[in-house]
């Protein structure tokens, strides 16, 4: 008898533990069909370490790393699936090769490419292998002399995409717009993209290696009807201005449209100019509801529509399409074919006025992720050998959204690079030399503490931003006593902001001021930070359950990753965990589903890694200890949002409260490549602010050479 009632505790303990596998792993799969990437990474490295090893959760892993660039992290578990899991599937050991390469692991990379080429040596394959070591020669007959320049109006978030028209730049920007109730992106979670447009002049400087630049000043949004509160990009102007082709997300004006797997996918438009204003926004008729259509780009003689989509006849999971324009419409569109197209992602064409078809590829080998390529269109339709545009255009990330005006001269690109300002950067280029600009300098210093004990804050990384750009223009580290400084901050009458954020503490503490122009000025700004841990407490914002459930909903969810950060910062915290009610139902019944609660709550700390022995308790006290008068005589009296207001948890530090100093290491902070002279970022940000009107006078007599007329002007 003991041993049938032993045999089945064991079977139904493990029915319960693949239950909860089971459980997150579909969690998991949610986020990741959500292109919550990070999230679901987390949750499947959890699945992972309770025991599911599977090549499913391994892929899972690497490909959710993989989708953020995150190609340190996609290289450990590719190489779990591809040496220890024994995955042979081509499109893996392509993954795999690609952020090796990106890592700069060269020789196992190629040997990996070669491989392929080997075991599968189909046309297919010969793209993955192709090698040509090409230089930019499409730009004035091979001049050498290339200037590339990070733009001063990038920002922390997503920018990409520049284009000229109107001696104006149009692009894309998911820079916050400061809005009240403004959405985020849950794949990135950052706002989501809108087309703004800037200023762009040519500035030549003396006594310097290189000597002309191709800048960026100003920046504002295109009103609606173009916006929306979800994304638009990648605009392209017809050459007379009356219409403008741009990318939207499948949106009616009321509500996200998505496909049977509750995707929502991309959607060409065309707008008209009428009198200055983008009007008569309508839909290109290949658009579908059950696929992207995206990326435009116009031909030089305006006949021809090229764009992104992976509509069915796709030969991978993007390609790239043309339609023909026609005076009553558009034609069927048709892909271009297995000399651009390969099994993965072709994106983001672009025809220069010369026919040559610009576009980004990962299925093109490449340096690392997606590369920039070129062929060139002939008369009779076809293509020419598809070309690695090579450094400095292409690094081991991501680079894409390639453009060049009329002249060859100047253009833009995009990249995800290392040591940029954020998450995707507009590059400019142009053949020239650069200024190394001569300013008074000033210094920034300050102190750090904690808001609530006062004490200095060690080791929190400090930022120096652009205030009205957003743009970081350096970052430190605060040292033993909380203090921090930035020298050699070139003068003038900007505003800038000091940022500061450190591990166990809720947001960042954020600073304006203001510099002058008193060479060796000292300005000192001090910051406070709020903690999460106070007093035996770790302090989030309530977790919210709905009425009548026990379930952790999205906004909780967001808040206890506070709990699983301090907890993983603290491996020797025990915390307990308290779930309370409001007063509807009976007293019994609160006090169960409080506990069912508190319980669930207990459930997701231990599904994010949280091991259980570190969860002392959780214990629901049901209606018991409310914090208004919604009591059972008021109840009916109350609104939703004041019951909302007693369904709650607290989470109590119940040992290792005398060790719970995390290990005093220094964060890594970001190293940005050509960013290292404060002095050259000041200046960039500078000419954002110069008003337009005194830049105007000619180029004659300016003191800074900037020149904001036709390219023949500036010569």
């Amino acid at each position: 008898m003991k041993k049938q009632t032993l045999s089945i505790t064991l079977i139904l303990t493990l029915l319960t533990t693949l239950s909860l596998l089971s459980q997150s792993k579909r969690v998991a799969d949610r986020y990741f069909e959500e292109f919550a990437y990070f999230k679901a990474a987390k949750i499947y490295e959890a699945v992972y370490k309770k025991g599911d090893t599977s090549k499913y959760v391994l892929k899972r892993i690497g490909d959710s790393y993989y989708n953020n660039s995150r190609t340190e992290e996609a290289e450990i578990w590719y190489r779990k699936l591809i040496e220890i899991a024994k995955e042979t599937d081509p499109n893996y050991l392509f993954k795999y090769a690609q952020v090796l390469k990106s890592n700069g692991n060269t020789k196992k990379s190629d040997s990996i490419y070669f491989a392929l080429k080997k075991d599968k040596p189909t046309n297919d394959n010969k793209k993955y292998i192709d090698k040509v070591n090409h230089f930019q020669d499409f730009l004035n007959g091979g001049r050498k002399k290339l200037s590339i320049r990070n733009l001063a109006t990038n920002t922390p978030f997503s920018d990409f995409g520049g284009v000229i028209f109107n001696d104006e730049i149009y692009y894309a920007s998911a820079a916050p717009r400061g809005i009240k109730g403004e959405k985020v992106y849950r794949w990135n979670n950052q706002p989501f993209l809108n087309l703004y447009k800037s200023n762009g002049y040519i500035q030549k400087l003396e006594n310097t290696k290189y000597d002309t630049i191709y800048g960026v000043e100003g920046k504002k949004i295109l009103p609606s009807p173009v916006n929306t509160s979800f994304h638009e990009s990648s605009a392209v102007f017809t050459k007379d201005g009356k219409f403008m082709y741009f990318s939207r997300v499948n949106y009616d004006g009321k509500k996200l449209r998505k496909d049977k797997k509750q995707t929502v996918n991309l959607k060409l438009y065309k707008a008209e100019n009428i009198n200055g204003n983008w009007e008569n926004i309508v839909e290109l008729p290949f658009n579908s509801d059950d696929y992207s259509v995206g990326h435009p780009a116009l031909s030089p003689d305006e006949k021809t529509l090229y764009f992104t989509s992976d509509m069915p006849g796709s030969l991978g999971a993007t390609d790239l399409f043309k339609a023909e324009i026609k005076e009553d419409g558009y034609g069927e569109p048709v892909n271009l074919g297995n000399t651009i197209n390969t099994s993965e992602r072709e994106m983001f064409p672009f025809v220069s006025e010369d026919g040559v078809l610009f576009f980004s590829s990962n299925g093109h080998r490449g340096l690392g992720l997606l590369d920039i390529f070129q062929t060139k269109i002939y008369e009779d339709g076809t293509l020419s050998k598809v070309v690695n545009l090579d450094f400095p255009f292409n690094s081991k990330k991501d680079d894409f959204a390639f453009y060049v005006d009329a002249t060859g001269k100047k253009g833009f690109f995009s990249s995800n690079r290392s040591k940029g300002k954020g998450d995707d950067d507009i590059y400019s280029f142009y053949i020239s030399q650069l200024p190394k600009p001569k300013e008074c300098l000033q210094t920034i210093t300050g102190t750090l503490t904690d808001k609530v004990t006062k004490a200095p804050i060690a080791n929190a990384i400090i930022k120096l931003v652009d205030k009205a750009t957003g743009t970081i223009v350096n970052e430190a580290l605060t040292n033993s006593e909380g203090k921090y400084s930035f020298d050699k901050v070139v003068c003038g009458t900007d505003i800038l902001s000091v940022i500061a954020e450190q591990r166990d503490y809720r947001s960042a503490a954020k600073k304006d001021f203001n510099l002058t122009k008193e060479n060796g000025k000292v300005i000192r700004v001090d910051l406070k930070l709020d903690p999460l841990i106070v007093g035996n407490q770790i302090v989030i914002k309530p977790i919210y359950f709905d009425f009548n459930k026990s379930f952790i909903r999205e906004d909780a969810q967001y808040e206890l990753e506070n709990i699983v950060a301090v907890m993983n910062n603290h491996p020797k915290m025990i915390i307990k965990i308290e779930s309370h009610t409001d007063s509807r139902g009976g007293k019994k019944y609160n006090r169960k589903l409080s506990d069912r609660r508190a319980k669930s709550t207990r459930d997701f700390l231990i599904s994010r890694g949280i091991a259980s022995s570190r969860i002392e308790s959780a214990i629901g006290y049901g209606e018991d200890k409310l914090l208004n008068h919604c009591d059972d005589k008021n109840s009916r009296k109350c609104s939703e949002e004041e019951h909302q207001l007693n369904r709650r948890s607290y989470f109590y530090i119940v040992s290792g409260k005398n060790d719970i100093t995390i290990e005093n290491s220094k964060p890594r902070i970001i190293d940005r490549k050509g960013y290292k002279d404060q002095k050259a970022i000041m200046q960039r940000l500078r000419r954002i602010r110069t008003p337009k009107r005194k830049l105007l006078k000619g180029r004659l007599g300016r003191r800074d050479n900037k020149c904001y007329k036709s390219e023949e002007d500036c010569n």
